[in-house]
């Protein structure tokens, strides 16, 4: 070979994807799979060893990136809370700690109700809280993360007040909601469908800028593409989505960072990739350099300005 095509980085030692979650949640599963396919499709000569590093809602992940920067061996999975949890909690890393190289699917949250529930629309259901604040309870996964955070933009846009309650992940969110313990909840569709098949909860709108792409119907008469989006269903929310996104210490070589970003958009092309995001009802979207830059800019302000409101910033 030329040397040219050898000049360019590559791994030699084994790789740590760090996974700022617990085994089993979000971004473990996004991982695995990022894993199994590098693996299936020999995108690297090396082994990836996956570590899980979720405590401080993911903040022990990041942390940890800043020990090792400049290591262009540590990859680090996570969302957006990777540039969002510094202004919710007092913590030892900042966003400049990590290097982004891409985010590969958003998350699409969706308004859910109980399956009994007498309200069949969003409108119909807002109009009710209105009537009545702070008697209506809207569950969600932790405080001051995206069920909450989207929660305050349910209530600023439809000036509606809800009892917020806070469970440990947004499997807790989805019995708790099945057995009417709560109202409603701001579930992703991956952690609603058992009960949704079940007719244990209704979706009633979706926060995309389009509707999810039309599948196999999930119970009798309904498939995610039948869902409106919750802007057409008279909620002034154009869009709330997760990014899944991918860093790297700070202070690594160009040359890496163009590795993993051109290893994360093979991955991004497999049939295993196109799968996984269809299971779990996640938007593909490969975002990676300016595009993914603009994204986190928009996300960080829309984000901030309820944090803002809310009283949630740290001095």
């Amino acid at each position: 070979l030329p040397l040219a095509a050898n000049a360019a980085w590559q791994p030699t030692k084994p790789i740590e994807f760090v996974v700022t979650s617990g085994p089993g949640g979000g971004t473990d599963n996004f991982a695995r799979v990022v894993q199994s396919i590098v693996a299936k499709h020999k995108l690297t000569d090396q082994p990836i060893i996956v570590t899980n590093k979720g405590g401080g809602s993911g903040a022990e992940g990041y942390i940890y990136a800043k020990t090792v920067a400049g290591d262009p061996n540590k990859v680090i999975f996570g969302t957006n809370n990777a540039y969002l949890l510094p202004y919710v909690a007092k913590l030892a890393f900042t966003p400049a700690d990590l290097t982004p190289v891409a985010a590969l699917a958003l998350d699409e949250f969706l308004l859910w109700v109980n399956g009994e529930s007498e309200f069949k629309t969003a409108k119909d259901y807002l109009a009710a809280v209105k009537a009545k604040p702070e008697t209506f309870k809207m569950g969600g996964s932790q405080s001051k993360d995206t069920d909450q955070t989207l929660t305050s933009m349910i209530e600023a846009s439809a000036g509606v007040k809800f009892i917020y309650v806070p469970f440990q992940g947004g499997g807790a969110a989805a019995t708790q909601l099945a057995g009417k313990h709560v109202d409603s909840n701001t579930n992703n569709p991956n952690e609603n469908i058992g009960q949704w098949k079940a007719g244990q909860v209704r979706p009633l709108c979706v926060f995309s800028a389009t509707r999810l792409p039309a599948g196999p119907k999930v119970t009798g008469d309904m498939g995610w593409g039948d869902i409106p989006t919750c802007k057409d269903a008279g909620v002034a929310i154009d869009r709330f989505q997760m990014p899944r996104t991918v860093w790297l210490p700070a202070k690594v070589p160009a040359d890496a960072v163009a590795f993993y970003t051109d290893l994360m958009k093979k991955v991004s092309e497999t049939p295993e990739w196109k799968e996984y995001v269809e299971r779990t009802v996640q938007t593909g979207k490969f975002m990676a350099g300016a595009e993914l830059q603009a994204f986190i800019a928009d996300d960080e302000t829309k984000n901030k300005q309820v944090f803002e409101r809310e009283g949630w910033v740290v001095k």
